[in-house]
């Protein structure tokens, strides 16, 4: 199709952060924008911010999202020429592009034949090579036996790399650097690729020693003009997914930039390409000028950000206006990078606790502002991030004159962000972009993964536990328009001999500690356990705290959710738990060990006892079911239990459980 095609309203068949940053381009070209959405997503972002938007199931991406006769009825019912696929779901499969096909709907990506070439790696692999664009030494065809790949091996040489045909992500993905590692390798990866994408076909590549991750963002219009955007760096990677993206990378120089360029551009040829694409490369730190080609990403990539900013180019229009029939109006010659750009990926995980996915009620969202500053965020206050979808959250995006600037000004945006209510690897991204070697350019795929055993959960500060305690402290004081007020109901310690504080038990993953407060809010002492006692002024507006604290001023967004209090300021959010006093605290045993909390967001599967019960060490005392999994949590002492969930209940990551009062005088129930 080359004829011009009126595009006045198009579908985002997608959810998150780039549903809306879809919908903010549809809505600067005046385009008429349709959400969709599922049950659990009634009241998202993405919803809220389109024209008009579409229920399309349950909760289960399979039952709404995934439903390819759903979402072209949605299209239809609204009047929609167009739908935008965004990334997952469905944005790479050659079905749906047909079925938009078919329905005289413009899908804003290539053709299903260049999705369903591209999407099968040995099929893509043969494709490139006939138009010279170098691919890693292997053996890639359809229906190779184990027997077959182990011949390969010898010839290819070690270590080699197992990958399936299909999917991605890393599923079914094994190194092998031994010949006696591979039959076992081709087993378990045969049994993940049929589990992840129903086709267990294999092919077998050289591993490149010291790998990076290299992609180019091609655009190719209906008029047979094809143009690459440069290239962006993506080898800062954990199990194969992206955290940190830039552009462009600090390995390249002038002339390896024109030549990986210009095999992305073939490798679109290849497969008369049209829209908006990615072409992935495997470069070896050690020889920077020789790259193979991985596979092509037939979509927008979730790192687009980072191009947008160093061209000056609005990927989504351009996806837009290639699918009305317009030219690219532009050549190689006129695209020009200007400075550097690197984008951190926010996910819903806890880095301290083995990247576990995590989730909750988004009490509230502090995002960063600023020249050269851009957040594609799906969050708002009231979002709830559950187990349904993708833990990505946002990106946040920093472009500078160059690489030291962009790095400088990522991290204090990064420290400027807040997700209240939700654990976040904010703080784990900070970590890597400090790493010498992250500094200098020194990367490789392997790199986040070596890192991992340095990353340490930083400790809250003693600041940070008093201006946690001042919140409490100030919601405890009367309303100036409370009228009379019983001076003994006033939290500034006055008694008729010595001030009485305010006492506030609060915790994080690495202290447990007393914050005591005596004063009033406009002239205030706090201190920490046995610490120093320091000056505390302190005023709250709404979610707004300011402190003085010792004469240093910080402003904080705050929010107390489920006994978390959250605070995000200008040095990052900090996350406490308020911590119960228990009545009895026997010899080695203390309160804190006797809390029975949620590793994870779940769903209490089975209550093992009741309130009041004696019980033992090691007994188990609630279930909680998580990803898939059942986790029995037991009782770290003898003693009297308190529980404070019953079976079916939903429960966040660290949310308590149970508590049980130390009893060590006998092993039998004291009652």
């Amino acid at each position: 199709m080359t004829d011009t095609t009126r595009i006045d309203t198009v579908l985002v068949a997608n959810r998150g952060e780039i549903a809306v940053r879809v919908i903010r381009t549809l809505r600067a070209m005046g385009i008429r924008s349709v959400a969709v959405f599922s049950e659990a997503d009634r009241d998202a972002r993405h919803v809220r911010e389109a024209d008009t938007a579409v229920l399309l199931g349950p909760a289960a991406a399979r039952e709404s999202y995934l439903v390819i006769e759903k979402v072209i009825a949605a299209a239809q019912n609204t009047g929609a020429q167009a739908i935008h696929p965004g990334y997952g779901f469905l944005s790479e499969n050659a079905k749906f592009a047909g079925a938009c096909a078919d329905a005289s709907i413009a899908f804003l990506g290539p053709s299903a034949h260049a999705i369903e070439v591209m999407g099968d790696k040995i099929t893509a692999k043969n494709a490139v090579a006939k138009f010279d664009v170098p691919v890693v030494p292997g053996i890639a065809r359809p229906g190779l036996s184990d027997d077959e790949l182990t011949a390969a091996a010898e010839d290819i040489g070690y270590p080699v790399l197992v990958k399936p045909s299909a999917g991605g992500g890393g599923k079914g993905m094994r190194l092998v650097e031994q010949p006696g590692m591979l039959p076992e390798a081709l087993r378990s990866a045969r049994r993940e690729a049929a589990s992840a994408f129903g086709d267990d076909t294999l092919f077998l590549e050289r591993f490149v020693l010291r790998p990076r991750h290299i992609e180019v963002q091609i655009l190719a219009d209906l008029h047979g003009n094809v143009v690459h955007l440069g290239e962006r760096e993506c080898s800062l990677q954990r199990r194969h997914q992206k955290v940190i993206e830039e552009a462009p990378s600090p390995l390249l120089d002038a002339v390896t930039r024109a030549r990986i360029g210009e095999a992305a551009c073939n490798t679109a040829r290849s497969v008369d390409y049209s829209g908006a694409g990615t072409v992935e490369f495997i470069v070896s730190a050690d020889t920077p000028d020789e790259f193979f080609f991985m596979e092509m990403n037939t979509r927008l990539q979730v790192e687009h950000p980072v191009t947008e900013l160093v061209t000056g180019l609005d990927l989504v229009e351009w996806q837009v206006r290639v699918a009305t029939g317009e030219p690219l109006g532009f050549t190689q010659d006129d695209i020009t990078l200007s400075g550097h750009a690197i984008e951190a990926r926010v996910y819903a995980e806890d880095p301290s606790r083995g990247f576990l996915p995590t989730g909750g009620l988004v009490a509230d969202v502090v995002e960063p502002e600023g020249p050269g500053i851009r957040v594609d965020s799906g969050l708002k206050p009231g979002t709830v991030v559950g187990s349904n979808y993708d833990p990505m959250l946002a990106k946040v995006i920093a472009h500078a004159d160059d690489r030291a600037g962009a790095l400088r000004k990522l991290d204090r945006a990064l420290a400027g962000t807040g997700v209240l209510g939700v654990v976040t690897n904010i703080e784990f991204a900070r970590f890597l972009l400090a790493d010498p070697d992250v500094a200098e350019g020194n990367l490789d795929t392997g790199l986040l993964d070596r890192r991992l055993e340095d990353f340490v959960a930083a400790q809250a500060t003693d600041a940070a536990l008093i201006a946690a305690a001042a919140f409490r402290w100030l919601q405890g004081w009367p309303a100036p328009e409370s009228g009379n007020v019983d001076p003994w109901d006033i939290p500034n310690g006055w008694r008729g001999g010595t001030p009485a504080p305010t006492s506030i038990r609060l915790a994080s993953p690495t202290r447990t500690d007393h914050v005591r407060i005596t004063g009033t809010p406009a002239d205030a002492t706090a201190w920490v356990e046995d610490g120093e006692t320091v000056s505390l002024t302190a005023t709250l507006d709404g979610t707004t705290l300011s402190v003085i604290i010792a004469g240093r001023r910080e402003i904080y967004t705050v929010a107390h959710t489920d006994g978390h209090l959250w605070l995000a300021g200008s040095d990052g959010t900090v996350m406490l738990r308020e911590v119960e006093e228990l009545s009895v605290r026997t010899g080695e045993v203390h309160a804190g060990e006797a809390e029975i909390t949620s590793p994870m967001p779940g769903t209490v599967i089975a209550v093992g006892t009741e309130s009041g019960a004696y019980v033992t060490a090691g007994q188990s005392l609630v279930v909680v079911e998580a990803m898939k999994m059942e986790h029995s949590l037991t009782a770290p002492v003898d003693g009297v239990v308190d529980i404070r969930v019953a079976a079916g209940d939903q429960v966040m990551v660290d949310q308590l459980l149970a508590l049980v009062t130390p009893h060590t005088d006998t092993k039998e129930d004291p009652s």
